[in-house]
C-alpha cells in the first residue's frame, strides 16, 4: 500500500536528513520526496510518498512526530488529498512528428516551454495518472530528457458531502 505522508517542520539544516533517517532506519524505500517552503517561512512542508505496511509506517509516523524541529505528521489518504506532481519533459521531434506531439501536448493541458529543430519540451502539473498518461503517449516519439518533482498533496478541506 502506498502513503502520502505530510510533514510539517521548522526550516532549519539536517531537519530532512533526521526525518528521512527514520524511514531509512526502518527499511521504508521513499517513492518521491518534495520539500518546501509553506505559506509562512519559517515552516518547511515535506512530502513523501512511501509505500509499505500501516502498522509500522504509523509507527515510523510517531517517531518522526517525536523529533524535535518536527511540528505536525499527517498521512494523507490518497481519496482525501489534492495530489499533484510537475514534470518538465523534452521529447525528440521531426518536421513529420511535431504536430502530433504538440496535439497530444495540448490534449493534456502541457504547456510548451521550449522547442528547437529537433525537441520540445513540455510542463506539465497533474495527477500521478495523468502524467504516467502523457508519458505512455510521447514514448514512442522518444523522451530525450525528464524531470519530475515528485507529489506534493494537501489535505482536502472540504467534506464529502460539500462535493
Amino acid at each position: 500500500m502506498r502513503h502520502i505522508i505530510s510533514v510539517l517542520v521548522r526550516n532549519h539544516p539536517g531537519v530532512l536528513s533526521h526525518v528521512v533517517g527514520l524511514f531509512t532506519r526502518r527499511s521504508y524505500n521513499i517513492e518521491s520526496l518534495a520539500a518546501g517552503v509553506t505559506e509562512d517561512p519559517e515552516i518547511t512542508r515535506l512530502t513523501i510518498v512511501v509505500g509499505g505496511d500501516d502498522l509500522v509506517l504509523d509507527q515510523v509516523m510517531k517517531q518522526v512526530n517525536k523529533l524535535v524541529d518536527v511540528l505536525k505528521v499527517t498521512d494523507l489518504k490518497y481519496d482525501q488529498a489534492i495530489a499533484r506532481e510537475l514534470a518538465i519533459i523534452t521529447v525528440n521531434t521531426t518536421l513529420y512528428t511535431r504536430g502530433s506531439v504538440i496535439e497530444i501536448a495540448n490534449v493534456f493541458g502541457s504547456k510548451i516551454v521550449d522547442m528547437s529543430e529537433d525537441t520540445i519540451t513540455l510542463e506539465l502539473s497533474g495527477t500521478e495518472k495523468v502524467l504516467q498518461n502523457l508519458l505512455r503517449l510521447l514514448t514512442p516519439f522518444g523522451i530525450s530528457e525528464m524531470a519530475r518533482t515528485g507529489i506534493i498533496a494537501l489535505a482536502m478541506k472540504s467534506s464529502e458531502s460539500d462535493r
